[in-house]
C-alpha cells in the first residue's frame, strides 16, 4: 500500500491544482540516497591465552602483569571478569619493553 501525500504549495498552504502524488513521485532520489556511514576499523579483542601464545609465556605470567606485576600490560577489564586486550596495546608493550632493555644495555 503506498501512501499519498498532498502536493502543498509553500507561500499559501493549499495543494497546487488539487493532485496528489505519493512520496516516491514527489522525492526522486529517496531510493537512491543512502545514510551515511561511519567507517570505522573495530580492533578485535584478544584473550590472555591469545596474548600469553603471541608473547611465548604462560597465562599466568599474563595475568600477573595484568594486575600486580611491573611491567604492567595494558588490559580491558569486562563487566564479568574476564581480561581483554587490544593487539596494538600489547605490541606497544613488547616495543617499550624492547627500548627500556637497549637503554639499560647502553649503561653498562
Amino acid at each position: 500500500m503506498q501512501r499519498t501525500f498532498p502536493v502543498v504549495s509553500l507561500i499559501d498552504g493549499h495543494s497546487v491544482n488539487g493532485s496528489e502524488e505519493t512520496f516516491e513521485q514527489s522525492n526522486p532520489d529517496v531510493h537512491s540516497r543512502k545514510p551515511p556511514r561511519r567507517v570505522t576499523e573495530v580492533e578485535p579483542l584478544l584473550t590472555a591465552d591469545d596474548v600469553a601464545e603471541l608473547l611465548n609465556t604462560s597465562t599466568d605470567w599474563v595475568w600477573d602483569h595484568s594486575s600486580r606485576r611491573a611491567p604492567y600490560l595494558p588490559v580491558i577489564r569486562m563487566s564479568d571478569g574476564a581480561l581483554r586486550y587490544r593487539l596494538s596495546e600489547v605490541e606497544e608493550f613488547v616495543n617499550e619493553r624492547e627500548r627500556a632493555s637497549v637503554l639499560r644495555r647502553k649503561r653498562r
